[in-house]
């Protein structure tokens, strides 16, 4: 491998300026906690001069060992005007305790002229005398150089001219930013190589993902010359987000063929992921790159066919370098292939020659015509697979009859069900109240149920989706549920479709059931 790559994670910085980011004190110090055993070389922890929060985050952080990472922290070069050591965000920058600081200045001359008003020489003094005095109090000192490619190509001779006052003034590393998200790779690329020609300074490269280029420019930087990157985990960012580190920290690893994170971090990029989105209490996105739900799901049966034969004829990485792992989907799309796998995935040995492989598929066709749906039921498939396999097998349970009411005023209702439920020679009659009428459906189904099956009290509705199938024909419409139910430690999906509602809830909320009791492991 060629020259490593400085990896600065800026997630508690950058990450959480975007909308509906908002992180505690206690979020920031677990995450940084994570991006350190992760192996990232630098985590910017904030902006000490912008909120008490930062500051109580430096001071947290000064009393722990960071075991990979030096942590950062983030301000402006001093005030116009104004002496660098009388300058108090400057003050505050350095009883931080941080190690390093990162101070952010002006290429762009328009920015200097009409944004901060002042001189250019004047701006140049401000990035110098800022880098020297924090540099003499022994701190390591990044440069953002804000408005880089903007700069650059308005006014090139001025832009060097601020990222040379940087170098020369002690920067460690002097960063080229696409504050605006506006460039194109190739004008990165050119620009950051025509710096890396003119400054003595390694350089660093911060993107942002205004035209989706957040990641290519990332590497048109490091194709450039550039030796750091900075980004966020999962884009998070200011508007449309950040270089993504969750897709640049593989791509420098597996494809550029250089050293970023240690090698054996890479295993647990997805994790990484997963925990940032779930301390941010976002959902994690399933088409994620590299880490998502979808990044190795594969549905067209040609696709499946050949991953069958050559994983890599379709899959560019092992899903599991990166902690992900294949999935194979079946729809009408599918083929015999892809039945076969995910049949395996689900426990059962299936032969292509196989009298019950032609019927699994024919049926699932035939479902997914009517309206079923298994990509996210994969509980019903099983058991559905099943029924074909082994045709005796005999159900734990069957619902009787059942009855939904609600009652109430304008202001408040409540929604009673009653079911009648047959185990064996058993029958199991419950009554149940509920937030809405699939929520009292499923307490009342649960409370008969839990009689004969006590394990059931374990298993709890996590999720509910419901799609019209069909708006043209308005009431009358199908309707699609799909159910997701979890124990607490595994989750799984099942679906059920009507033109009602109620039934086609009750019908993914009994193979729900029924898988847990039947199927589900352990």
């Amino acid at each position: 491998m060629s020259t490593p790559v400085e990896i600065y994670d800026t997630t508690l910085r950058d990450g959480s300026q975007g909308e509906g980011i908002n992180f505690s004190l206690a979020d920031k110090l677990r995450i940084a906690e994570r991006l350190d055993a992760f192996g990232v070389h630098y985590i910017e922890g904030g902006w000490p001069g912008s909120n008490p929060k930062d500051l109580e985050f430096f001071q947290e952080a000064r009393r722990r060992t960071w075991r990979n990472a030096r942590i950062a922290s983030f301000g402006f070069t001093r005030r116009k005007g104004q002496a660098v050591e009388n300058d108090e965000q400057i003050r505050m920058l350095l009883d931080s305790g941080s190690p390093v600081i990162t101070i952010v200045g002006k290429s762009w001359l328009l920015h200097v002229t009409e944004v901060l008003r002042v001189t250019p020489d004047e701006n140049i003094a401000m990035i110098s005398d800022t880098i020297r005095y924090l540099k003499d109090q022994g701190r390591t000192v990044m440069y953002d150089a804000e408005h880089s490619f903007d700069g650059f190509k308005d006014e090139p001779e001025y832009a060097l001219t601020t990222w040379r006052a940087a170098a020369e003034a002690g920067a460690a590393c002097v960063i080229l930013c696409d504050s605006n998200g506006g460039a194109l790779p190739n004008e990165v690329e050119g620009i950051t190589a025509t710096a890396a020609a003119h400054l003595r300074a390694p350089l660093g490269i911060h993107t942002h993902n205004d035209c989706g280029l957040g990641v290519a420019n990332g590497l048109a930087g490091l194709a450039g010359g550039a030796i750091q990157i900075q980004g966020t985990i999962n884009g998070y960012g200011e508007r449309t987000g950040n270089c993504n580190l969750t897709s640049i920290i593989p791509l420098i690893h597996y494809k550029l063929r250089r050293i970023g994170v240690p090698a054996e971090s890479l295993p647990k990029l997805k994790e990484l992921s997963e925990f940032v989105d779930e301390i941010a209490n976002l959902r994690h996105d399933p088409r994620q790159p590299w880490v998502g739900q979808t990044a190795f799901a594969h549905k067209g049966g040609i696709h499946v066919h050949a991953i069958e034969r050559v994983a890599r004829s379709y899959e560019h990485i092992t899903p599991e370098s990166v902690g992900n792992h294949r999935r194979v989907l079946v729809s009408d799309m599918s083929g015999r292939s892809n039945i076969l796998l995910k049949a395996r995935e689900l426990g059962f040995e299936l032969s292509p020659t196989q009298p019950e492989t032609r019927q699994i598929t024919e049926k699932v066709k035939e479902r997914e015509n009517a309206g079923f749906e298994y990509e996210a039921a994969e509980a019903s498939l099983a058991l559905l697979i099943q029924n074909v396999l082994q045709p005796g097998t005999r159900t734990h349970f069957s619902v009787e009859a059942y009855h939904v009411s609600m009652r109430g005023n304008p202001l408040e209702s409540v929604c009673e069900a009653t079911v009648k439920v047959k185990v064996g020679e058993t029958i199991h009659h419950t009554v149940a109240d509920g937030d809405g009428p699939v929520n009292a459906l499923d307490g009342a189904l649960r409370s008969a149920l839990i009689k004969s099956f006590p394990q059931l009290e374990q298993v709890k509705l996590t999720d509910y989706k419901v799609r019209i199938l069909d708006g043209v024909a308005g009431t009358a419409a199908k309707t699609r549920v799909l159910i997701t139910s979890s124990n607490g430690q595994r989750d799984w999906g099942t679906v059920g479709v009507s033109e009602n509602i109620i039934s086609a809830s009750l019908h993914a909320l009994v193979d729900g059931l029924e898988y847990a009791l039947r199927l589900l492991p352990g």
